[in-house]
């Protein structure tokens, strides 16, 4: 069993690369190879609309644009699972998520009667992570959540949501202008809360990863 799993975030050790991480070691607790990338890394766009993926007699379900993403999309593809995962930013995953969801989607999008190209089937685990409280979360940015939830079914298989609330956005709340938030309630839910965030991560690896 293949587990790709994809950081959506430009922070490679905070929050949402760690929740990524621990879910990692709950696939390979199970026998799944892994695969880590962090996409920050890599040097890519959106879509480019260069239609070459709708050309007659072209390949399916691959992207033909030369950069750094393109292999990874053929790879997302073969895979048996995906865990990616995304800070919530003005209420939405990353800019790189965003390009990321183009690029998969478009590749497998027929332009005859818009069906979808791919045929197999990829278990999907979506991460978020948040500043924000549950509350802000469900009454604001669940349609777009259910809406991320919805593109990935395209991919055929199971997915899966998990949101982290209330997070610890700085390890020192004194040395910027963020006057709005309770440093003291930060580091408790880090303190708290985020290790429970940690064991549902692991345990939804350990579920993806034995797909």
């Amino acid at each position: 069993m293949k587990t790709i799993i994809l950081n959506g975030s430009p922070r490679k050790n905070w929050n949402t690369a760690t929740m990524l991480k621990e879910a990692k070691k709950g696939a390979e607790s199970v026998g799944a190879e892994t695969e880590y990338i962090d996409l920050y890394d890599l040097n890519y766009t959106g879509c480019r609309s260069c239609m070459a993926c709708k050309r007659k007699g072209a390949a399916r379900c691959h992207c033909f644009w030369k950069d750094d993403l393109s292999p990874v999309i053929d790879r997302l593809f073969a895979a048996d699972a995906l865990i990616i995962g995304s800070p919530i930013y003005l209420g939405d995953v990353t800019s790189q998520v965003h390009a990321l969801i183009e690029r998969l989607h478009f590749c497998a999008l027929s332009y005859d009667d818009y069906s979808n190209y791919f045929t197999g089937k990829v278990d999907v685990g979506i991460i978020l992570t948040m500043n924000a409280p549950q509350h802000i979360f469900d009454s604001w940015y669940k349609p777009k959540a259910d809406e991320l939830t919805h593109s990935f079914s395209a991919l055929n298989g199971r997915v899966e949501l998990l949101p982290c609330f209330d997070t610890l956005q700085v390890k020192d709340y004194s040395r910027f202008n963020m006057a709005g938030f309770d440093e003291a309630h930060k580091k408790q839910m880090r303190e708290k809360q985020f290790p429970l965030d940690l064991e549902k991560a692991f345990l939804m690896g350990t579920r993806l990863g034995r797909a």
